[in-house]
């Protein structure tokens, strides 16, 4: 059986329905399980849709569909590729680390500065400290399989770790091991227009649409111990929440 129909599986398999709705439901679950992964290249049309045994008007109209939710991305003159997005759940406090490692994705940051030092007054406000409390200060690029997908910019308490050197790849993982983990978290998300420089530090274009995100951590005391601004790329992050009329 050739290596894609393998990848997505059976269309008989899913019931009844148009083939070019199977065919995409097929596609999609592929995607989301990661059998087909981030950035790999499809076929050309024409040979998939001989190796899948659909009309390449069938093809054509499940990709279609694929490609306005942004799960396939088109390139003039290269064909059709894997998008290179990720799905966050807001209803689970997580790092980008733990995200992208469920996703099985390698990830790595490239530090803009990892630093001591008094608290601002903004600070000051945001974290309930008082003036002159020390804050630790970490900005850096984080990456994805080697792809820049976030600026992210986290103020911890001078409590909250026993140094700057003990945060490695992940935050969340030194506040944990310092007994500091946040249970819980205030979010505040709006769409943005990255700037010159934010756009040259991921690799993108001045004014592509991004998603910024204010976060405060809060342990089981009630006391602050994380504010971190994230810039996210609008092409590279879908956020979910779940809904419940129950509740």
């Amino acid at each position: 059986m050739p290596l894609l129909a393998e990848q997505i599986g059976p269309l008989d398999a899913l019931g009844g329905g148009p083939l070019y709705r199977r065919l995409e439901d097929a596609l999609r679950e592929a995607l989301r399980t990661q059998r087909l992964k981030p950035n790999e290249a499809l076929p050309p049309e024409r040979d998939l849709a001989s190796e899948l045994s659909v009309s390449r008007i069938t093809l054509r109209k499940a990709l279609d569909s694929l490609v306005e939710e942004g799960l396939l991305v088109r390139k003039q003159g290269a064909g059709t590729f894997v998008a290179n997005r990720v799905e966050k759940q807001f209803a689970k406090l997580s790092s980008f680390s733990e995200d992208m490692a469920a996703r099985g994705r390698t990830v790595r940051s490239e530090w803009l500065g990892r630093s001591v030092g008094a608290v601002t007054p903004d600070d000051a406000l945001t974290l309930s400290l008082s003036p002159g409390a020390a804050v630790y200060r970490f900005n850096r690029i984080r990456y994805a399989d080697d792809v820049a997908m976030a600026l992210e910019y986290s103020t911890i308490p001078g409590f909250g770790l026993d140094g700057a050197d003990v945060v490695g790849a992940s935050l969340y993982a030194a506040l944990e091991a310092a007994g500091n983990r946040p249970v819980r978290a205030l979010q505040r998300l709006r769409a943005v227009l990255f700037n010159a420089e934010q756009a040259k530090l991921l690799g993108i274009e001045a004014g592509a649409p991004g998603l910024y995100i204010e976060r405060r951590g809060f342990l089981d005391d009630g006391r602050v111990i994380e504010a971190t601004q994230s810039w996210y790329r609008g092409d590279a992050y879908d956020f979910v929440a779940e809904l419940d009329m129950r509740a």
